[in-house]
């Protein structure tokens, strides 16, 4: 089978022909039709690496069907469409026991091939959103529209916000987030972002802030966050992969909480399902969110798209069905 490995050099992403596994008995093989690229863990944390990385951790949002099933297999068959958190390759091995690496689950009819890449997201965007503590009524501000902010501002509709505010600096993305159904959308091209928070909220700041802008830029962003949130409000950071340590200043956070990443105790499975349920509800418009398709042959060059042109595109697949 091929797969996309991350050679020595930064950006040096190839294809890589390898034997294709065997499923042991608690184990599925399924042949893949989608992957999708999460631009911030696979480039901030693989792409731009000068070293070779693990072709085990080149990707992990996979769709495609059951080829080949274990003899211990039950909850699954020959020709199921399935998602699998596996790495970007014509084949993968689904565990049935696996609850991370590995972990597979059922795609209904509703959901498409290309929407099921964006499961896993969806599932951890639901436990991020879960653990911020939002409540009714709230004035909520997202930092940062990409796949990650873009899941996390749909998926707060459903806990009845005063306002979503989106913050992004790329027009495209912005666009999208209104779209989507952001109330207010802030370009920092064109604004101060801490003023015009400020400016909505009547000068107290937002109850929530919720900072999804991982790389580089987080820096800045997590220190704008602290100026936007108001007195007793909560910041929730999400984004990571800023290559170095966050500012925390203790004059601007005191008073207020900071939550980092997932706090529940919800079983991943059942988190899972209500993911599932929020993309075959509507709840989250995956469909919006995919801009590009790219054949796996050209898997460099959708990685190097995302890099050098992030103000083009959002939701980049790389299609496997081809011949």
């Amino acid at each position: 089978m091929i797969r996309v490995i991350k050679a020595e050099g930064m950006g040096n992403i190839q294809l890589e022909e390898v034997p294709t596994p065997d499923p042991n008995n608690r184990q599925v093989l399924v042949r893949t039709a989608k992957t999708l690229i999460s631009r911030g863990s696979e480039l901030f944390r693989r792409y731009i690496m000068e070293t070779a990385v693990d072709p085990s951790i080149m990707g992990y949002s996979l769709t495609g069907v059951v080829e080949q099933v274990g003899s211990e297999v039950t909850e699954y068959q020959i020709g199921q469409r399935v998602m699998v958190v596996a790495p970007h390759a014509q084949y993968a091995l689904g565990d049935i026991d696996s609850l991370v690496k590995g972990s597979i689950v059922n795609l209904p009819e509703q959901i498409s091939l290309e929407e099921g890449t964006f499961l896993l997201l969806a599932k951890e965007a639901t436990a991020w959103v879960d653990s911020s503590g939002v409540k009714a009524g709230d004035q909520v501000v997202v930092l940062g529209q990409g796949i990650v902010g873009s899941l996390v501002m749909q998926l707060l509709r459903g806990y009845h916000p005063q306002q979503i505010i989106t913050v992004d600096a790329l027009p495209l993305r912005c666009q999208l987030s209104r779209q989507l159904g952001a109330d207010e959308v802030i370009n920092t091209t064109d604004v101060d972002p801490v003023e015009a928070i400020k400016q909505l909220t009547n000068g107290r700041g937002a109850d929530l802030v919720i900072d999804c802008v991982g790389g580089y830029a987080g820096v800045k962003s997590f220190e704008q966050a602290q100026e936007m949130v108001a007195a007793r409000g909560t910041i929730q950071l999400i984004a990571m992969y800023q290559q170095q340590a966050l500012p925390l200043h203790a004059s601007k956070i005191m008073n207020k909480r900071l939550v980092a990443g997932i706090l529940t105790d919800e079983p991943p499975r059942q988190t899972t399902q209500r993911a599932m349920d929020s993309i075959e509800q509507g709840v989250i418009q995956v469909k919006e969110m995919i801009t590009h398709q790219f054949p796996y042959t050209e898997a460099k060059g959708a990685f190097d798209f995302l890099w050098h042109t992030p103000e083009k595109g959002l939701g980049v697949l790389l299609d496997w069905q081809i011949l």
